[in-house]
């Protein structure tokens, strides 16, 4: 399958947050410039190099605040680092929890080489399928998991991240791209602070 799916396009309708309310973790490399893209704001916790943790993160969050909606944003790279999480998350059952993975099938950050979702190559003319993440995270027992390869699948995704009882997983197929690096703060300590100021308040 070819994906046609533009991940900056996908990020900005997830985040169209109206109330403002919405607690994002990013993954590292793109997926954190993707969320800076679509506005960089308090409420954005970009993990910059923090490679396989984007879901613990994000689980901690929602079992910790769980009247407030988390969203985790992150790559196939991060996600196949990670998937032990997926059972964790499956095990507490966040309803304040989205996943949504965006798989263009590449390590991103150290030259496009190809991750285990991607088609893998059996012999010189067979072709194995990859790992689908969404039966992955089904099979941990996240049952609300499902794949998105659709512009028209976009919409909805959008409403089920926001307010569908979680925790739910999307895997979204999007397209290899070369794209500025929309920067956030470079500062840790300060994108702490300032998450921990949008979650609790001046403390």
């Amino acid at each position: 399958m070819t994906a046609t799916l533009h991940r900056r396009a996908v990020v900005k309708a997830l985040m169209k947050d109206p109330t403002g309310d919405l607690l994002v973790i990013a993954g590292l490399g793109q997926c954190t410039w993707d969320i800076t893209d679509a506005g960089d704001r308090p409420q954005n916790l970009p993990l910059w190099g923090g490679m396989g943790g984007a879901a613990m993160v994000g689980l901690g969050l929602a079992l910790a605040q769980p009247r407030r909606r988390v969203l985790v944003i992150t790559g196939d790279g991060d996600m196949l680092m990670g998937l032990g999480s997926l059972a964790t998350v499956a095990a507490q059952r966040p309803a304040n929890l989205a996943i949504v993975v965006l798989d263009n099938e590449t390590f991103g950050e150290t030259g496009n080489q190809a991750t285990h979702t991607a088609p893998a190559t059996a012999g010189p003319t067979e072709r194995g399928a990859g790992t689908d993440l969404a039966i992955v995270a089904r099979g941990c027992g996240i049952a609300d998991s499902a794949t998105v390869t659709e512009d028209s699948e976009v919409p909805q995704l959008a409403t089920d991240a926001r307010t569908r009882p979680g925790p739910i997983f999307r895997t979204v197929k999007v397209m290899i791209e070369t794209l500025p690096q929309t920067m956030p703060p470079k500062d840790g300590a300060y994108l702490k602070d300032r998450f921990r100021q949008a979650v609790l308040g001046a403390v």
